[in-house]
């Protein structure tokens, strides 16, 4: 089946997935040097294109009777899960060798740039490559995509791999040179075939510095606080949105696409710079959005339901972009890159938790709205 309850265990796989993919990233990162987390990459990748094909067998179909949630979890963990793993550990690890590679560019647009794939993968699928493909066709068709995945990253991590060659070699030869200069002063001489020689070098090390610190080079317990309950305030808004407009309002096809399309979209447009977001044009607009959405959650039996759809669409988005917004302008160094992104899954993972799992266990309507 295709409803609400089915979308929401499975957007829980993802983002409880998704958790797994970031902690891998965060602490191969920091417990691993560059060359061994290339290694231990490229062995994943291999595993994860042993795991193919997705498709799940025929003794998967869930029975009539009880609880889908727990079969629905364990099909997804059987068919996709460590593709899923290991691609879902992709941004955070690529923008990680990224700043590493170029320090004091901002890694953050990458983020965005990921959303934009999964909004344009988000809108493409229910009205092209559902009504195209048969289902064995989509699986095969995703087995190559993730070769061509797997190409890609094997590209990165062999790129990583000659950088950090070229580093430490410039650290052994650093030395060298200045011995060398040394040496031609006392002897009176201009070291200038030195310079010659080792210029690049000099050129590379101030290229590879730590950028210099920003206002959050230091993030406070307050910070790692919001890094995880603002993702998860608007994991909350997203879910329940979903289910009050496919349940309550109205039961329309692919309607759970417009909330989440919305969502990401406010990923995209937060990361992408920070003059979209302005605190009190958007501070305005979520006291309406609030007011907005409390109107029609009590109005709902003489409310047209495309104008609710509406009200609770406008609502979610401004919502998310205020939480989004504020978490960007949170975000840290980059030397903490990993731990702010693993916590944003985390967030995502407890929203997504308390709306598909404690939510119906502890309220008899959908109260988590």
């Amino acid at each position: 089946g295709g409803g609400p309850g089915v979308w929401t265990t499975c957007m829980l796989f993802f983002q409880l997935l998704l958790l797994g993919g970031y902690t891998y990233a965060h602490f191969s990162s920091h417990w691993l040097k560059p060359r061994r987390q290339a290694t231990v990459h490229l062995v994943l990748l291999a595993v994860a294109l042993a795991w193919l094909p997705i498709t799940p067998n025929d003794s998967w179909k869930p029975q009539a009777t009880g609880n889908p949630t727990l079969h629905i979890l364990a099909l997804l963990a059987v068919s996709v899960g460590l593709p899923y793993l290991v691609l879902s550990a992709t941004g955070p690890l690529v923008q990680h060798w990224f700043s590493r590679s170029k320090p004091g560019v901002s890694p953050y647009r990458l983020y965005a740039l990921s959303n934009v794939g999964s909004l344009l993968a988000l809108m493409s699928y229910p009205f092209y490559f559902e009504t195209h493909f048969t289902r064995h066709a989509q699986a095969v068709l995703w087995a190559w995509g993730l070769a061509v995945y797997a190409v890609a990253c094997g590209f990165c991590t062999v790129k990583l791999w000659k950088a950090e060659g070229q580093s430490l070699e410039s650290k052994v030869q650093g030395p060298k040179s200045e011995v060398q200069s040394q040496k031609a002063e006392v002897r009176g001489q201009e070291p200038e075939s030195s310079t010659r020689r080792h210029g690049p070098r000099i050129t590379y090390h101030a290229s590879h510095r730590s950028p210099a610190p920003s206002i959050n080079s230091q993030p406070s317990t307050l910070d790692h606080l919001l890094w995880l309950l603002l993702p998860a305030c608007a994991s909350v808004l997203l879910l329940a949105t979903t289910n009050e407009m496919c349940q309550d309002v109205a039961v329309i096809p692919f309607l759970w696409v417009l909330p989440l399309a919305l969502y990401l979209l406010s990923f995209i447009i937060c990361f992408d710079s920070p003059r979209w977001y302005k605190r009190v044009p958007f501070g305005l607009a979520l006291s309406a959005a609030l007011g907005g959405i409390c109107w029609a959650l009590f109005q709902s039996s003489q409310t047209p339901a495309f104008l609710e759809i509406d009200i609770y669409a406008a609502g979610l988005f401004v919502c998310c972009m205020v939480c989004h917004g504020e978490l960007y302008r949170l975000k840290p160094d980059p030397r903490y890159l990993t731990g702010y992104y693993l916590r944003i899954a985390a967030g995502g993972a407890l929203g997504g938790v308390f709306v598909a799992v404690i939510a119906p266990l502890i309220f008899t309507d959908y109260f988590e709205l």
